[in-house]
This record gives C-alpha cells, sequence and structure tokens, in this order.
C-alpha cells in the first residue's frame, strides 16, 4: 500500500518559522490530492491547508501565513508555516489520496503525525 511520513515538527519560538515536509511511498501507481490537517490536545481535526478540485485551500487563521507546496516528481507535500503563534501548537497529519492500481476512486492515506510546539 501507501505510506505517508510526516518530518519537520519541533519547537519553535513565537514569530518562528517551520517546514513540514510529506513523503510518500510504497505501491503509489498515482498520487492526488495531498492535505495537511492538525489537532490541538482537546480539540478536533481541522483541516489547515491542501489542494483540491485544482486549487488550494487554507484554514483562516492561517491564511497568509502557511503556504502548501507538492514536488510531484518526489511525491512530496510540504507545509511552509511562518509568523507562528502559540494557537499552531498541535499534531500535524498528512493526508493523501493515492491509487496503487489504476481506475477506482483511491483511498485515503494518513500519516502519523508530526508534533509543532509553539512557545516561548
Amino acid at each position: 500500500q501507501v505510506q505517508l511520513v510526516e518530518s519537520g515538527g519541533g519547537q519553535v519560538q513565537p514569530g518562528g518559522s517551520l517546514r513540514l515536509s510529506c513523503a510518500a511511498s510504497g505501491r503509489i501507481f498515482s498520487l492526488g490530492d495531498m492535505g495537511w490537517y492538525r489537532q490541538a490536545p482537546g480539540k478536533e481535526r481541522e483541516l489547515v491547508a491542501a489542494f483540491g478540485g485544482g486549487s488550494t485551500k487554507y484554514l483562516d487563521q492561517v491564511k497568509g501565513r502557511f503556504t502548501i507546496s507538492r514536488d510531484s516528481a518526489l511525491n512530496t507535500a510540504y507545509l511552509q508555516m511562518n509568523s507562528l503563534k502559540p494557537e499552531d501548537t498541535a499534531v500535524y497529519y498528512c493526508t493523501a489520496r493515492a491509487w496503487s492500481d489504476p481506475g477506482g476512486h483511491g483511498m485515503v492515506y494518513w500519516g502519523k503525525g508530526t508534533l509543532v510546539t509553539v512557545s516561548s
């Protein structure tokens, strides 16, 4: 099947930056839309940024600060996070729709997450 592995999390001071990466590997025939979610302690998982329908969408709270991108040749997505705030503290998860064979609707896969802590 397909595996997603996130990296780049860590602790950063308010106002700092981090760049998350999500590398897809395994039996990949085609990789579709990719995105990033986050889940803060005691809160529900929420969409942060994603490619979908030929466009990108962002959580209102991160617009202008976060940028999603991808390198299709590397099957990798990125999340550049600037001007980080304490409320951005969460586990960040990568998700992607992928096909291991031609046809069908593919499957949605999730990574195990990477922790981002914004604190002074």
